[in-house]
């Protein structure tokens, strides 16, 4: 239903940003007020896409792509704010504001791309492109427009156009299904245990444990969430197998525990509605609908990436669980090695091998300590730095502000991050932005955010991170880095607006640095005495990075690979769950691995449209990470100047100005091949 306030979009706080550094004042804003700016933003914009139609001049650069590229700001604040809030920080109501607003959304930029006065300027400006007198992104930009439009049914018939319109909106609804179902599974189950239950966990996961106990209820007692922060942990150290395996099959099974939250038939749904989809528009399958502007452009060429890694996983994997069950033999275990076994043996394995464990290194790796680590580096590579801002209210009060400097000390745009894990907030971890960075009109800084889910520490303690966790984090920056240093004139190719498989670039990338010596030496200081990490547990560190290479890629490629065999048939599977089943088998995937997204839960692919056919490009991007740091490695320094400014102005700056690989090649010299990826991962 329509609201029936009367909205101000020049003075309200969702779209008139007033708050300290020109954040929103959040504290103003609350959640009965999005429904009736969204429907006061979508009317403004609609107002000015009509306004672009059916000017009476002909079309020009300024008063058509300009134009469209910079319409509907009020939409764009409110939409940035909510949909942060809807995956932050989410309730009952924004819930049912999600399940209203994603059909909404979906039929105005439907609306948009299917106006046939709109799409005649658009195609007139590519019609004349080559004498218009572009420069190089001005041009980038205006063909990727008019592929937009094409790709979004501009040139369909009446009928065409209308039925892809009801796909994309019942897609949009499905994928908000998708993702609420999981968060209520992940949200609703818990495993609350007592002192005499925790044989084998180290300290810091019985006290992440004691605190997700606290804020459900249950002070005094321990809780395994579903959270990997602290389900990871868990399966890792618990000596009680009874109970491993009981938060195994809770974790796997999210999404498909029958009843309401059940995500089965939603899946179902949006295979058939997607493979509809490629059809309308021309394409073989969803797949090469989703691939034709990707580095990869072809389902081929995923797999002639994955399928040579899958191999090699698999055999590794195979030798790797022989020691594990050689472990556990020799443990007294006389049951049949199964998947809530691996990470408790694989950890036990490590300790044999490398004489270390994970537990050793987790009191070096402070929360706080790695962000300065992430600051550091990229002071180090970019000369930007970081100055936190107490005391600003944010979306909740974990939320914290940081005001990115120049190294001339000028303002470059605001950082925001949210570290800690709750029940208002969907697993994983991730980027966006509340604004893009771009210069076209009057321009815009950058307002980036990094979203986690770590596991909050009780009042008074520091937050300690796994490896693994301080990866994430790395990683996560890097997009934000993305994000914080671009250079563009146009909003459509700002940050992290670039094809699927290039955009985990400078995030995957930006996790090299994590383990540069240096800055572990700086920055991994122990919680209670505050030296430095000894080089005898750094090195072991460095010298275990390629362990459990086996389980590592055999879990994340068979999602891969899953995301691909869904995608690239003509036609959707009847029953996906079988599928999937019968697709692992074919594979020979090991009933001792799980995926680690089984479809049920897969968000990346089901959860909206972002990763579907795309899963892959993790993969496809660490191809380019690995050969991209070898670069520094050549020189013997890893902050050498030279390269980081080529990295700078052709990766992290350059947004989706240029192709992909054209950026790459002017920062490298040349495209990689895949057989360094292969030798970081330990599979060579």
């Amino acid at each position: 239903m329509p609201s029936t306030k009367t909205v101000d979009l020049a003075a309200h706080p969702l779209t008139k940003w007033q708050g300290p550094l020109g954040l929103p004042d959040f504290a103003s804003i609350g959640d009965d007020d999005f429904s009736s700016v969204f429907d006061a933003a979508l009317k403004a914009h609609e107002a000015e896409i009509d306004a672009i139609a059916g000017n009476k001049d002909a079309p020009t650069i300024e008063n058509t792509l300009a134009a469209l590229e910079l319409a509907g700001e009020p939409l764009d604040h409110v939409s940035s704010i909510f949909w942060c809030r809807a995956g932050a920080h989410t309730n009952d109501a924004i819930q049912a504001l999600e399940r209203e607003i994603s059909p909404k959304m979906s039929r105005h930029f439907s609306a948009i791309s299917m106006n046939e006065k709109l799409f005649a300027r658009i195609d007139d400006l590519y019609q004349r492109r080559e004498t218009l007198k572009l420069d190089a992104e001005t041009l980038r930009v205006l063909e990727k427009t008019w592929k937009g439009f094409v790709r979004s049914g501009a040139k369909l018939d009446a009928d065409g156009k209308k039925r892809l319109a009801n796909i994309s909106e019942e897609l949009s609804s499905l994928g908000t299904t998708f993702g609420q179902n999981v968060l209520a599974d992940e949200r609703d189950w818990a495993l609350f245990l007592d002192e005499a239950d925790l044989a084998g966990l180290p300290d810091f996961v019985k006290s992440s444990m004691a605190e997700a106990a606290e804020t459900r209820g249950q002070k005094g007692r321990y809780a395994v969430t579903l959270s990997r922060s602290i389900y990871e942990p868990f399966t890792t150290f618990s000596e009680r197998r009874d109970l491993r395996e009981s938060a195994f099959r809770a974790f796997t099974m999210r999404g498909q525990n029958g009843g309401a939250s059940d995500n089965t038939a939603v899946v179902r749904d949006m295979l058939k509605l997607r493979a509809e989809k490629a059809r309308l528009l021309g394409y073989a399958s969803f797949a090469a609908l989703k691939l034709d502007d990707t580095m990869a452009k072809t389902p081929k060429a995923v797999h002639d990436l994955l399928d040579p890694v899958w191999e090699k996983a698999l055999e590794k994997a195979a030798a790797d669980q022989k020691e594990l069950e050689r472990l556990a033999t020799k443990a007294g275990s006389n049951e049949k090695f199964a998947a809530w076994d691996w990470r408790f043996y694989q950890e036990k394995l490590r300790a044999e091998k490398f004489a270390f464990d994970e537990a050793e290194l987790k009191p070096y790796l402070q929360l706080d300590r790695i962000i300065d680590a992430c600051f550091d580096v990229a002071t180090k590579l970019f000369g930007i730095t970081f100055e936190e801002k107490k005391g600003i209210a944010a979306w909740h009060p974990d939320a914290r502000v940081f005001v990115v400097k120049n190294a001339d000390g000028s303002e470059r745009g605001l950082f925001l991050a949210d570290y800690f894990a709750r029940s208002s907030k969907r697993s994983g971890a991730w980027m966006s932005a509340l604004k893009s960075g771009y210069k076209l009109g009057d321009g815009s800084k950058p307002v980036i955010y990094n979203v986690m889910n770590f596991a909050k520490p009780p009042a008074g303690e520091a937050a300690l991170l796994s490896v693994d966790e301080a990866k994430t984090l790395f990683h996560e920056f890097g997009h934000a880095l993305h994000g914080m240093l671009t250079d563009v004139t146009w909003p459509s190719v700002a940050g992290t607006s670039v094809s699927r498989d290039f955009v985990e670039l400078p995030s995957q990338l930006y996790e090299h640095w994590l383990t540069v010596p240096a800055v572990l030496e700086k920055h991994a200081l122990h919680v209670k005495t505050g030296k430095p990490m000894p080089k005898s547990l750094l090195d072991k560190m460095l010298a275990a990075r390629t362990f459990g290479a086996g389980f590592a890629t055999v879990e994340f490629t068979a999602s891969a690979l899953i995301d691909m065999a869904y995608h690239a048939r003509p036609d959707a599977p009847a029953e996906p769950l079988r599928f999937e089943a019968e697709t692992l088998e074919k594979l020979d995937m090991p009933d001792t691995i799980a995926m680690r997204h089984r479809t049920p839960h897969f968000g990346h692919i089901f959860s909206g449209d972002g990763y579907s056919a795309g899963y892959y490009s993790y993969m496809w991007s660490e191809v380019l990470d690995a050969d991209a740091f070898a670069a520094f490695e050549e020189t013997g320094d890893p902050f050498n100047p030279a390269l980081a400014e080529r990295l700078r102005k052709n990766i992290y700056a350059a947004g989706g100005s240029k192709d992909p690989e054209e950026l790459y090649t002017a920062f490298r010299g040349k495209m990689p091949s895949p057989e360094a990826m292969m030798v970081k991962r330990g599979l060579l």
